[in-house]
C-alpha cells in the first residue's frame, strides 16, 4: 500500500508573527495634521471669528477666508429662535498651516466696515477657563481699540485671545480688556513689564484674571 504522508505540524499553520503586520503603534508615522509653530494644541484648522456685523452669511466668510486656503466648513452663529447673527462665526480649513496664515493675515482686518477678531477655537473647557495664562488690564485709554491692544501684549508670547470691552450699544471701550496667553510664562511677563507703565498717557494696571 502506499506509505502515509507526513501530517503537517500544527505549528506550521500558525500566522506570522503580530510583528509584521501594519505597526498599529505608531501613529506619530502617519500624524492627522501638522502642528504649525506657536499654536500650541490647536492642530485641527479652526478658527473662531468674532465681533462680525450682524448681516455677515457664511458666503461673504468664504470669499475672505478661502482666499487663504481651502476651507472645509463656515458655520454663522445665530439665534435659536429668532435666526439672528450673534456676532461670530467657526471657519474650518483643511489644513492647520492655512488656518494659521488666516488668523496671521486676517485678525482685525475689515469685514463690512467691522474689524474682526480672531482666534484659535478652543473646545477644551479646562484650557479656556485656564487662570495662571489669562490677565485683566484695565485704565486703558478710550482710544485703544482690539488690535492695539493685541499689538502692545504679543510681544510677549502667544496670544490666544485678545479682547478690549465695549459697550453693547455704543461700541465704546469701556476701559479695560482681557489678554489669554498659551502659557503662564507669557502672562507673567506681560504683567512684570506692563503693570503701572503708562500707554496713551494713562497708567494701566496688569494682573492676572481672577474668576468671580
Amino acid at each position: 500500500r502506499k506509505p502515509e504522508r507526513k501530517k503537517t505540524p500544527k505549528n506550521k499553520k500558525k500566522r506570522l508573527p503580530m510583528t509584521t503586520q501594519a505597526p498599529a503603534q505608531t501613529p506619530a508615522a502617519h500624524p492627522t495634521a501638522p502642528t504649525p509653530a506657536g499654536t500650541g494644541n490647536h492642530p485641527s484648522g479652526s478658527l473662531y471669528v468674532g465681533d462680525l456685523a450682524p448681516d455677515v452669511s457664511e458666503a461673504q466668510l468664504f470669499e475672505v477666508f478661502n482666499s487663504v486656503g481651502p476651507v472645509s466648513s463656515i458655520r454663522v452663529c445665530r439665534d435659536a429662535v429668532t435666526r439672528r447673527s450673534l456676532g461670530y462665526a467657526y471657519v474650518n480649513f483643511h489644513s492647520a498651516e492655512d488656518a494659521e496664515r488666516a488668523l496671521d493675515t486676517l485678525n482685525f482686518s475689515l469685514i463690512k466696515d467691522r474689524p474682526c477678531r480672531i482666534m484659535w477655537s478652543v473646545r477644551d473647557p479646562a484650557s479656556r477657563k485656564a487662570t495662571k495664562s489669562n490677565i485683566f488690564i484695565k485704565n486703558l485709554d478710550k482710544t485703544i481699540d482690539n488690535k492695539e491692544l493685541f499689538d502692545t501684549f504679543s510681544q510677549f508670547g502667544n496670544i490666544m485671545s485678545c479682547k478690549v470691552e465695549t459697550d453693547t450699544i455704543t461700541g465704546e471701550s469701556q476701559g479695560y480688556g482681557f489678554v489669554h496667553y498659551s502659557d503662564e510664562e507669557a502672562a507673567l511677563k506681560a504683567i512684570e513689564e506692563v503693570n503701572g507703565k503708562m500707554l496713551k498717557d494713562k497708567k494701566v494696571f496688569v494682573a492676572l484674571h481672577k474668576r468671580r
